[in-house]
């Protein structure tokens, strides 16, 4: 091989090359996992896969990453696969588990993190599927800055049943039905064992179709990884050009620190308010911003808010699920249209070497005429953007809610207090819920909880139960993106530091202005202080393990729950 050989100009940028193969340890070890002497001097690239049996979410990313080893392999590197942790939030909702999803997310970056960079390896690709699966990705990523790709999985087809189509939403309202007495068992039983098909994450602009939608629209996946469903052809044959696009990567030594950038984090989230994604991504980005060394705060996602109209019409507020968006040309059609549009930065650089405009010269044009999935700037399904930050004397920090306009703007009423989320259910089945009430869980928060629970499960029921636009609910909890109606989450401070939440009683009148953006408890300051006076701070709930850890290291729901800062 000559000096100016393609190969060594690439091995330049070889970390795995300067910095282990003078160990003879690592070479013995390697010579024994099966490479050659001909790969050692080939960059080495981690292949981390969320992959595992008990989630469909994720149960076929370990073959997917099969094929990203052979696009590896046949652009000159070496892949080596690996495994992180997935927990699966739709099987964790409405239970104890729940408390592990949030956590979930810094496990898998710390670990992608720790295997990356101890073993030096040139680059990762990260195979993902569920919730935390991508944010956790991306944190490390960013952590690493070296060569990396993020490849979704995909979501999941619709499940059907009776001519009608389902998602994991269609198994929880269907509980709520079934406490209102709307549903048979039978038809019950029917939902249940209809609504998820199989492989693939859940199907609506769900937090895991929120986070790849917004990661592809970032830079740091392929284009069309987040619209290709799990089990589309496309998908296996993205997942074979991994190999193409790390190698050039490498070349051009493109990391993270190249793609995230504050423009590339608004043209994300931009795609977030456009498309009616998961209030989660608030909390997601939020960290990744951190983990990327920038500045992004609850203001600034407001201001993206306020500048972009929501047009999509998908669930879980609207008829269509993340399988229709392909034929209609997929995220990169809208963000072409975006961008034509003047709100999309299209100078960012991407994974595949090009910039977001060069990109976008080859996607297709979204037909207004044709589809009525997405809809043009002119008729939006609501002028701004669905995700608000609410203040006031009950979120003195920031609150985040998700008022796509369909549950109305403003809400008033008596607030009926939980201490657990699972109260709620156990009232909804009682009829003690009643049109009017604001619905209160606290100690919900990301050190009350712990792990900040999503309430999917009471909110999904509510809906079921057709008081979907009777009743608000309010948590320093968080929400699935598969949650609709008046709900506003992420307050902080959260009850378990203090925060107002902790002192509100049955019976206050509670104010949810989305105009105004504001969240009032109407109870005058002195009435608060004295209430405050007698607020013990509740002992964690534990003390060791991982939650143990989380509840000693979590920063606020404001500032992303990250933990790798003192």
């Amino acid at each position: 091989m000559t000096s100016d050989s393609p190969q060594t100009e690439l091995n330049r940028f070889s970390r795995i090359l300067t910095q282990q193969m003078d160990n003879p340890a690592a070479k013995a070890m390697l010579y024994g996992v099966g490479l050659t002497s001909e790969d050692m001097q080939k960059p080495q690239i981690g292949i981390a896969s969320t992959g595992y049996e008990g989630n469909t979410c994720n149960m076929h990313l370990n073959g997917l990453s099969v094929y990203v080893k052979q696009g590896i392999q046949a652009n000159g590197l070496v892949g080596l696969i690996f495994n992180t942790i997935g927990v699966s939030d739709g099987m964790t909702n409405g239970n104890d588990g729940m408390r592990y999803s949030l956590p979930s997310r810094d496990l898998i970056a710390d670990s992608i993190e720790s295997v990356v960079a101890a073993q030096w390896y040139d680059g990762v690709v990260t195979v993902v599927g569920c919730d935390k699966n991508m944010p956790g990705a991306v944190m490390a990523m960013a952590r690493l800055d070296r060569p990396g790709i993020m490849v979704y999985g995909g979501t999941i087809r619709s499940g059907h049943y009776k001519g009608q189509k389902l998602d994991i939403v269609s198994a929880f309202e269907a509980l709520g039905k079934k406490y209102a007495g709307n549903i048979s068992d039978e038809d019950y039983e029917g939902v249940i064992k209809n609504s998820i098909p199989g492989a693939g994450a859940c199907g609506g602009m769900y937090t895991a179709n929120t986070m790849a939608s917004s990661i592809e629209a970032m830079g740091l996946s392929l284009p069309f990884s987040s619209s290709y469903p799990a089990t589309h052809e496309g998908k296996q044959e993205e997942c074979k050009k991994i190999g193409a696009a790390m190698r050039r990567l490498l070349e051009l030594n493109i990391t993270p620190a190249d793609i995230i950038t504050k423009q590339s984090l608004e043209n994300a989230l931009t795609i977030v308010m456009a498309l009616g994604g998961s209030t989660n991504a608030v909390l997601h980005y939020l960290a990744i911003a951190r983990a990327a060394g920038l500045t992004l705060s609850l203001d600034e996602i407001q201001a993206i808010s306020d500048r972009t109209p929501l047009l999509a019409d998908l669930k879980p507020s609207g008829k269509y699920y993340m399988e229709d968006m392909l034929a209609i040309g997929g995220v990169p059609a809208v963000m072409k249209y975006l961008y034509q549009q003047g709100m999309i930065h299209g100078e960012c650089m991407t994974v595949t070497g090009k910039t977001v405009a060069e990109n976008l010269a080859e996607a297709p044009d979204l037909d207004f005429e044709a589809q009525k999935i997405v809809f043009p700037l002119s008729q939006p399904i609501k002028k701004t953007g669905h995700i608000q930050i609410l203040r006031g004397n009950l979120a003195p920090t920031g609150s985040v809610a998700k008022i796509t306009g369909k549950e109305g703007e403003r809400f008033e009423g008596t607030a009926k207090v939980f201490e657990q989320e699972g109260d709620i259910i156990v009232a909804l089945s009682k009829g003690e819920i009643l049109p009017g009430q604001v619905l209160v869980i606290r100690n919900a928060g990301p050190k009350g909880g712990p792990g900040m629970s999503e309430m999917l499960k009471p909110t999904s029921a509510i809906m079921g139960a057709g008081l979907g636009d009777k009743v608000a609910l309010i948590t320093d909890g968080r929400f699935s993106g598969g949650t609709h109606g008046f709900v506003v989450g992420h307050v902080t401070p959260e009850a378990f530091e203090g925060g107002p939440i902790a002192l509100v009683k049955d019976g206050d009148l509670i104010t949810l202005d989305a105009v105004g953006r504001e969240l009032t408890l109407h109870v005058s300051d002195e009435e608060l202080a004295e209430r405050r006076s007698h607020w013990v701070q509740p002992q964690p709930r534990f003390t060791k393990g991982t939650l143990g850890k989380y509840i000693r290291n979590v920063k606020s729901a404001s500032e992303g729950c990250v933990t790798d800062e003192a």
